[in-house]
């Protein structure tokens, strides 16, 4: 067989169909996506025909088929024309596979007759006599005349298959069948997405479409195409010119011809959609999943190919490979996870732009994706759709530990503002009093899945703060899971606990938000979607017809105190009433709902008083309590009000007096009456311990301040490495990456060239027209700020951390320094410069106070300035001892009643200020300042511009 393959007139090829026992169609090895295709005849050979339209098939006429179909599909072949026939397009072929001889093959088993010989018998010709005379002596294949053998050898064929579809009972075969995998052989590819199949055993002859996918039309012609079965006058074509006509059409695969239509040409791809689906399961044995019946009958199933062991889903590799489009419509009738996988490959296949998604554009989104998991106990259910947890990870107390998780891609009904009188939406408040009893204190597991910029609320924060409507916060998205098995009957097998979110959707108090294509959304959407389709037909929540609760709530907290002293006798009526905690607004007081009244109270415990806020303990006391008491259901025992509309009393969390509780923790003291707070933390407290850091400084402004990073912290280290491992890209395409004012991009620093985390600050008006546009921007990690051209600019890589900047906003305690709009202002920057950008000298830095008003310095964003006397260690002196005594700085004005410890040390600092006073150096350069304006000055101005002498 080589020798011959060598020699002229033999050519290659891969069967890709056979339409009957003694006919192939064979497609060429080349490089198009569409290869050339040829249907050929054996040569010498004629097998038993298959049934046409309201016939029956000729006795063994399957069998052959299927022996040569078996034999040859999906094979790699050679084949040699050996004659043709005038005005007939087929030619009658030898073929091999390997050194297998097919004709050989077929007529040694007993499948095909051999037709006598006009003119001279060829040696070939005259081996095929000499088999098919062996094969009749052995009664094998349709020589076969045991009693019996060929009535059993024609199909009893259903009406479907012989030209009747209208007889096929389609919800029937679908309510027998559904789920079960049925056995089945592709007779025909119509388009990419929708097959002809002979359903076995029973040769049920329906047209299946791929559920879930649309493959691009194959337009409508008059023709048949090449791969389409015709038919085929093979006897008298093989020499026999008394024969009767054989190889026409089945009935059935003349439903696909028998009609002529217009002209319309096939949808972009639609070729090669049609080509993808016949090489992988054109007469080939699948396994069809039959998922539903459109309401044309139409069968909808899911098609399965064997690959080697195992089995590859059509409509998924069709999606991944660009050939076919996710539908909603047949998608619904599938299971949950096929869905999804069928979505993400659209997804995926987007963003490669493959084939039919070549010229996508994908909208434009706001969203980012993120990859977070933690676990911990919910602290608070501030909605529907959100909730507080305390992360196990992070130390009790600490301000991280608390995290602010959305659930992702719902949206329930929102409780409103009661500040400005806004009303809760129908069914907000069931929403989450359904999650509160069900989370509150709970272990959950917490998988955040993405970020997203929303425009910030209208309130104190944007009020204070106005920087026009660009203004925007970022909130994160996540699933939760509690880690216990659900009462609502959910299958958890192949999650870590009860989706909270499916449980909110499931019972109607939310819907499910219909992402834009791109933008990210919950692993777990489809379970989503199934949990709202269950909560619609059972007309739950916000689904149902009827009219929603309604509950009128008296807010004490926000009425006179007198209406509170009315309430008064209500409350003692019952010595114990129960409540709900909803809200902590100290260490020892609340705000709590007693449903049996409607009413919200702000309540105290009789003679226990906490620290107050920014007190030592403060904010210890008020974790332990919202980890204690937070949104739990509590018992009261009401004593009396105060003046301020307060209720005091003992509080009960299960058996416990929630006030012993606090007082053995140590973060409360009895108090016999209003004066000033004492607390106790085991031992008593002499003396408040400072919080202390140590600190290197990155970057010195005007006015005294500075940022500083923390040595400890091990962020810091992190991101340098994740910088320094980048490999960046060529400056990219201008449109393609548009920084607006607040996003946060890698920018190259121009003093190192190093890559850093940076915070747009300014941005050119209009679009980016060249690449040496410029742009301000903020080094998140350092402080400092610079102009760059977008050449310098990168979006943020994915391996690089979003945590929030490294750099801390720092002031000089107890100091006024000029600006650099003052006298002296500029030598004040300077010396500070000095004293701790001069080499990688570490500060020890004591946090004397807090502003947590948000101050904000001009183009750095907004938080919290630490007041810090700097120590250096080295030289054991501080740098607001050294400002004072270079006089370019003075102390703030005392109040009139100072603690104890600062008054030590403004004592110290006066000292040092005494000494420039006296030598008239600097700001005292004419003698004593009066500070007339020091009530009304901020010691904190609200904007700086930077000195000229920073460095990072």
């Amino acid at each position: 067989m080589a020798q011959a393959a060598a020699t002229s007139g033999w050519l290659r090829g891969r069967v890709k169909a056979v339409p009957s026992g003694d006919s192939l169609l064979i497609m060429g090895f080349t490089k198009a996506e569409i290869p050339p295709e040829k249907t050929i005849v054996l040569a010498h050979l004629s097998a038993p025909r298959l049934a046409r339209r309201g016939g029956t098939d000729d006795p063994f006429a399957w069998e052959s088929r299927e022996f040569l179909r078996k034999l040859c599909v999906g094979k790699d072949v050679v084949f040699k024309t050996e004659y043709t026939i005038p005005n007939f397009s087929r030619e009658f072929c030898s073929l091999f596979i390997g050194t297998t001889n097919i004709a050989k093959e077929v007529v040694t088993h007993g499948w095909a007759k051999v037709k006598e010989a006009k003119g001279e018998v060829t040696p070939e010709h005259a081996e095929l006599l000499r088999l098919e005379e062996q094969a009749r002596q052995q009664g094998v294949g349709l020589w076969n005349r045991s009693p019996g053998a060929t009535a059993a050898a024609i199909r009893n064929l259903p009406p479907s298959a012989v030209g009747d579809p209208s007889n096929l009972d389609a919800m029937g075969l679908l309510a027998s069948n559904k789920g079960r995998p049925m056995e089945a052989i592709v007779e025909q590819v119509r388009d990419g997405s929708s097959l002809r199949v002979y359903l076995l055993p029973e040769f049920q002859f329906v047209q299946v479409f791929v559920a879930g996918i649309q493959a691009p039309s194959m337009g409508r012609r008059t023709t048949v195409e090449p791969a389409t079965i015709t038919e085929m006058p093979s006897e008298e074509l093989n020499g026999d010119s008394n024969s009767e006509i054989r190889g026409s059409l089945t009935s059935a695969q003349r439903v696909t011809v028998s009609s002529t239509y217009n002209e319309v040409a096939p949808d972009p791809y639609g070729r090669e959609a049609k080509h993808f689906t016949e090489i992988r399961v054109l007469n080939r044995d699948v396994r069809i999943v039959l998922e539903g019946v459109d309401k044309f009958s139409n069968l909808i199933g899911s098609v399965y190919y064997p690959d080697g062991e195992s089995a590859k889903d059509l409509a998924l590799e069709l999606i991944e490979n660009g050939f076919a489009k996710y539908v909603e419509w047949s998608a619904s009738m599938m299971e949950d996870e096929a869905r999804r996988k069928l979505k993400a490959a659209e997804l995926q296949a987007k963003k490669n732009k493959i084939r039919l998604w070549t010229n996508y554009i994908p909208p434009a989104t706001n969203s980012k994706a993120i990859s977070d998991n933690f676990s911990g106990k919910v602290v608070e259910v501030v909605s529907g759709d959100c909730i507080i947890v305390a992360d196990d990870s992070s130390p009790f107390g600490s301000p991280s530990a608390e995290r602010r998780v959305n659930l992702s891609s719902i949206r329930c009904p929102k409780l409103g503002n009661p500040r400005r009188d806004e009303k809760p939406a129908p069914y907000a408040r069931e929403a989450r009093e359904f999650l509160r009893t069900r989370l509150i204190g709970n272990q959950v597991k917490v998988s955040m899945e993405y970020s997203r910029k929303v425009p910030t609320a209208d309130g104190s924060a944007a009020a204070a703060a106005p920087t026009g409507p660009t203004d925007t916060r970022v909130m994160g998205f996540g699933s939760v899971f509690l880690l216990s098995q659900g009462k609502d009957g959910l299958d958890i097998s192949q999650q870590p606990g009860v989706n909270v979110a499916e449980l909110v959707i499931a019972r109607g108090f939310g819907s499910v938000i219909r992402h834009r294509d791109f933008e990210e959304r919950s692993n777990h959407y489809e379970n989503l979607l199934a949990a709202e389709s269950r909560a619609t037909s059972g007309r739950k929540g916000i689904h149902s017809s009827k009219d929603p609760p309604v509950m009128h709530v008296t807010d004490l907290l926000t009425a006179s105190a007198k209406k509170a002293k009315d309430f008064l006798p209500f409350l003692q009526r019952n010595r114990r009433m129960s409540a709900v905690v909803e809200y902590v607004l100290s260490g020892h007081r609340f705000k709590l709902f007693v449903p049996k009244e409607t009413c919200s109270i702000a309540f105290s415990f009789s003679g226990v008083r906490c620290p107050g806020r920014e007190e030592p303990y403060s904010n210890e006391a008020i974790s332990f309590m919202r980890r204690k008491i937070m949104q739990r259901d509590v018992e009261i025992e009401v004593e009396t009000v105060d003046r301020t509309g307060t209720f005091l009393g003992s509080l009960w969390d299960s058996k416990s007096n929630v006030a012993i509780t606090l007082l053995e923790a140590g973060l409360a003291r009895l108090q016999t009456s209003f004066g000033r707070v004492e607390v106790t933390n085991g031992q008593t407290q002499d003396k408040k311990q400072k919080e202390e850091f140590k600190a290197v400084v990155t970057e010195v402004l005007g006015g005294g301040k500075f940022y500083v990073q923390a040595v400890s912290d091990q962020k810091v280290a992190a991101i340098q490495n994740q910088l320094a491992s980048l490999t960046l890209k060529e400056a990219p395409v201008i449109g393609s990456f548009n920084p607006k004012k607040g996003d946060i991009v890698l920018a190259q620093f121009t003093a190192d060239n190093s890559w850093n985390r940076a915070m747009v600050v300014n941005t050119p008006r209009g679009a980016v027209e060249s690449i040496k546009d410029k742009f301000e921007v903020f080094y998140m990690d350092y402080g400092n700020q610079e102009i760059v051209t977008y050449n310098q600019l990168r979006p943020l890589d994915q391996s690089v951390s979003s945590a929030p900047g490294m750099a801390q906003l720092c002031c000089l305690a107890y100091l006024k320094v000029p600006t650099l709009e003052e006298d002296y202002g500029h030598e004040a920057a300077m010396l500070l410069s000095d004293s701790t950008l001069n080499g990688p000298k570490e500060f020890r830095a004591v946090i004397e106070e807090r502003d947590v008003s948000g101050g904000k310095v001009k183009g750095q964003g907004t938080g919290n300035i630490l007041m810090v006397t700097l120590i250096d260690e080295e030289f054991g002196e501080s740098v607001n001892a050294i400002m004072l005594k270079e006089g370019v700085a003075r102390l703030e004005k005392r109040r009139r009643w100072e603690p104890k410890e600062k008054q030590e040390i403004l004592d110290e600092l006066e000292k040092c200020q005494a000494e420039a006073s006296k030598t008239r150096l600097g700001i005292w350069e004419y003698g004593d300042i009066q500070s007339d304006d020091d009530e009304n000055q901020n010691p904190l101005p609200s904007s700086v511009k930077k000195p000229g002498g920073g460095k990072r």
